[in-house]
Formats: structure tokens, C-alpha cells, sequence
């Protein structure tokens, strides 16, 4: 049994590809040890998105509180630096209140920054971004994406092309400096963390199996009012270019809303960004070295996962 009195306890992390029952799994650990949950998800933390995240709903948050969830407006940017601050935080007060921490989601970027630091980079250069917009509006942002995946063959596979933000500030950062953004992250200082976490990866064992979950999960999120979602936000402010609107699903909808794809394909859409997005997800869980896979479908899963928490916090 969990005893809160031992101390320094471990940090537990979920991760693994969208649609993969990371939330699940967290939800059945938090039934069997006093948990707090802290989300890594980059688009959780922002309050009005709520159908295109699959964000718990409000009885489950009450339930299960999570940390890290309903921080931001989605005017305000939300970077992998204000997760490192927001988590540390998350987890210190975890642990005062004897819990253990697990931290459950599929932004990457953000559990490396996390636990092994971010990298000190050149900063912003507002003339440099406009160079790079005015050449992305004459020659199409295709074009810029093939000029990174030229200089930086690394982190264009890391970046979907459709990410114009990370596109443009990768290239910007190469054009200030000379190196590419892949090796300033490779060369960053790890974050003092005293003891690793138990790092658990949940990947259905077929990949139709995963692919048939995305699938219904995005006609699910359609069904239950995605585009009404965006169209109330869209009625609020000027969302359109919000780095939080880059999400999938959120930026297809938008495609639809200003007649760039018809209703019949959003759906298809959504499943085919979000089938990109959980390939770039496994691509980078296999080149990060630690972590037990686990096949979500398995029946044995769940009690594999308990003993080994089991185990850790007993140490």
C-alpha cells in the first residue's frame, strides 16, 4: 500500500498517441492511490476549447481534478516553458498534500522539457518573422516547409506542415544564429529532476485498432458539437490565427467555415490530421529512450500498471 509518510515520492507520467486511453488508465490509478492528476496537454489548458480536446467533462473534472486544465484564455499563448513552471508547481503541491503525481497527456515537447530542460535559443526577432510571413504569402507556406525540411531535415519531421508557427520559428532561428533548432534542443541542460519518473506508454497493439479510434472519436466530436463550438468562439473575437486554433480539429473547422473544404470531408479531415499527429506522437516515443509499453485493449493491463506503481512507492 501507497504510504504518504515515505517522502520523496515518484512521478508517475501516461503517455502515449492520442485516442490511446491515457485518461482511462490515470482515472483507474486514481481509484486505487491517492492521486493528483496534472495534465500535459497543450490544448486542455485553454478554457473555452472543450469538444475538440475531448476534455473531461465538468462532473468528471469535479471527480477527478486535474491540474493544469482551465488556465488560459485562448488569446494568451501557452508555451512547453510556462508548462515547466506550471508543472513544477503542479508537482510540489502534489507532494505536500501526500499525493502522488501523474502527469497524463501526449504533448510531448512538453514532458522533454520537463525532464530533460529546455534549450536556450535566440529570441524572437520581430523583423525576421515578417520576412518569413511575406515569403510564405508569395510563395505558399509549402514552400518554407520545404526550405526547413532542407536545413533541418530533424525537426521538419517533428513538425507537421501545417504548423506554421513551429515552422516559422525554427527557420527563424536558423536564419538568426546558423544552427539548427534541432541541435540547439539537443544541446540543452537537463532540468533538475532528483529521481526519474515511471514512464508508462499505452499503444494499442494493432494500429487499426488505434486508427479506429481516432476515427470515432472525430466523428464523435463532430456529432457532439465541435463546429457549434468554434462558431460561438469565432462570434467572440478574431480566433482564426490564435496559436491555440492550430490544434487539430480546430483549425479543419475553420478550413469548413471559410468554404475550403465541404461538410462531407470534415470528418475525414479530422481523422487523417489526427492519424499524422499520433504518427509524429509514436515516432517520437520510440527515439526517447525509457518507458514500459502497454497495449490499452489488454485485460491485464491495469493490474500490471498497479503493481508497478505499487512497487515505485514503496521504494
Amino acid at each position: 500500500m501507497f504510504d504518504p509518510s515515505a517522502g520523496n515520492t515518484p512521478i508517475v507520467v501516461i503517455t502515449g498517441p492520442t485516442a490511446g486511453g491515457k485518461t482511462a488508465l490515470a482515472l483507474a490509478l486514481a481509484d486505487r492511490f491517492p492521486c493528483q492528476l496534472i495534465s500535459v496537454d497543450s490544448s486542455l489548458v485553454y478554457r473555452q476549447m472543450n469538444i475538440g480536446t475531448a476534455k473531461p467533462d465538468a462532473q468528471l473534472l469535479r471527480r477527478y481534478p486535474h491540474s493544469l486544465v482551465d488556465i488560459r484564455d485562448i488569446k494568451h499563448a501557452y508555451s512547453a516553458g510556462h508548462f515547466v513552471t506550471d508543472a513544477r508547481a503542479a508537482i510540489a503541491a502534489a507532494r505536500a498534500a501526500n499525493k502522488i503525481p501523474v502527469l497524463v497527456g501526449g504533448t510531448l515537447l512538453y514532458l522533454r522539457a520537463l525532464f530533460q530542460g529546455l534549450a536556450t535559443m535566440p529570441p524572437a526577432n520581430a523583423q525576421l518573422r515578417l520576412e518569413i510571413e511575406s515569403e510564405a504569402a508569395s510563395q505558399g507556406w509549402g514552400a518554407i516547409y520545404a526550405e526547413l525540411h532542407r536545413v533541418d531535415p530533424v525537426a521538419a519531421s517533428r513538425i507537421a506542415p501545417a504548423d506554421r508557427q513551429r515552422i516559422q520559428r525554427a527557420l527563424e532561428v536558423y536564419r538568426l544564429s546558423g544552427k539548427r533548432i534541432s541541435d540547439w534542443q539537443k544541446d540543452s541542460q537537463p532540468a533538475p529532476v532528483q529521481r526519474l519518473p515511471l514512464k508508462l506508454i499505452l499503444v494499442p497493439r494493432e494500429r487499426q485498432i488505434l486508427h479506429a479510434r481516432i476515427a470515432q472519436r472525430s466523428l464523435q466530436m463532430v456529432e457532439a458539437g465541435l463546429i457549434e463550438e468554434v462558431v460561438a468562439l469565432r462570434q467572440q473575437e478574431q480566433i482564426d490565427e490564435l496559436p491555440a486554433m492550430r490544434a487539430v480539429g480546430y483549425r479543419q473547422v475553420i478550413d469548413y467555415l471559410c468554404g475550403r473544404i465541404d461538410r462531407s470531408a470534415l470528418v475525414e479531415r479530422i481523422t487523417i490530421a489526427t492519424r499524422q499527429l499520433a504518427k509524429r506522437q509514436l515516432t517520437w516515443l520510440r527515439s526517447d529512450p525509457g518507458g514500459l509499453w502497454f497495449d490499452p485493449e489488454a485485460n491485464s493491463t491495469i493490474d500490471r500498471v498497479v503493481e508497478l506503481v505499487e512497487g515505485v512507492v514503496n521504494q
